[in-house]
């Protein structure tokens, strides 16, 4: 089942890869009129066959050239692949996450968990997306912004009514979060997780009047603070800086990038955020245990 899984991730994977090529900001993300059509060599512009098209397969006997012009093929298209269908195998991390073995303990029924796999599955897929279309032309679409407030409300829904007074579920943080309140009701935490998300990012729009930042990583930050909540929105923000800090300094002593060049960010929030998903728990048992809070 998991190796289905992961090959259905890899032709989705390739499918991300055409939509956040054929992108048009007129058109929005998902418009026929972009992504529909033949695919085509960049450079020589034959059109390509469907045996030029099997994901990861073809690059590799391809040796990463294309068959017409022998022009060497982006390593974008297996790495997105790989993502993609790495993304798909989540249910192996998420039947320890989200404790099945409490769940068959307590008689509750599996439907709300399975639901949970899908939607942070979309989720990883639209935080590839996401980073794919930033990198690409320095935006952040909006439609993929309500995507992810969708998922957001749907997730919220979900947990309560799976269960209104379990404050644990929902977080990546467990326990700990609850030391930074807000756990008694997902909707009410999901909305402070909205505003602390737009609130910091708001603060750094106005105080560097936009030069530092993007209304798109403000409303990304908003979007993801209503899917993770509070406190886990905190930690998607810390992460988002450490990652982008390494980058833009490794770009600065190379010597590729100044202080006045812009870096998309969006890339970042949403590394950030897959940190979180996987590591979340982890960092907050090694931070209270390092300074011996708890």
């Amino acid at each position: 089942m998991y190796a289905l899984l992961f090959l259905f991730g890899l032709a989705i994977g390739s499918f991300l890869n055409v939509v956040a090529l054929r992108y048009d900001p007129e058109r929005g993300v998902f418009n026929f009129r972009s992504i529909g059509g033949r695919s085509h060599c960049l450079s020589c512009n034959t059109q390509l066959r469907s045996h030029d098209l099997i994901p990861l397969l073809s690059f590799l006997l391809l040796r990463a050239k294309c068959r017409y012009c022998r022009h060497p093929l982006s390593f974008r298209y297996p790495i997105v692949e790989l993502i993609s269908g790495f993304i798909f195998l989540l249910p192996l991390y998420f039947n320890d996450h989200f404790g099945l073995a409490h769940l068959l303990l307590r008689n509750g029924t599996l439907i709300w968990y399975y639901a949970l796999i899908a939607i942070w599955t979309l989720a990883l897929l639209v935080f590839l997306l996401i980073a794919l279309i930033d990198i690409q032309l320095f935006i952040i679409p909006n439609g993929l912004n309500w995507m992810l407030v969708a998922l957001g409300m749907a997730r919220a829904g979900i947990l309560f009514w799976y269960d209104k007074f379990d404050t644990t579920y929902g977080t990546f943080l467990g326990n700990y979060a609850l030391l930074a309140g807000f756990r008694g009701n997902v909707f009410v935490n999901s909305a402070v997780g909205a505003l602390i998300g737009a609130g910091f990012f708001g603060v750094i729009i106005a105080a560097t009047r936009g030069r530092g930042m993007g209304l798109g990583d403000l409303k990304l930050a908003a979007a993801l603070g209503i899917l993770f909540g509070w406190p886990d929105i905190a930690l998607v923000i810390v992460f988002a800086f450490i990652f982008g800090s390494l980058y833009s300094v490794r770009l600065l002593l190379a010597g590729t990038k100044s202080l006045k060049d812009a870096v998309p960010f969006g890339p970042f929030i949403v590394l950030g955020a897959t940190f979180v998903v996987f590591f979340g728990y982890d960092i907050a048992q090694w931070y209270f245990n390092f300074f011996n809070i708890i």
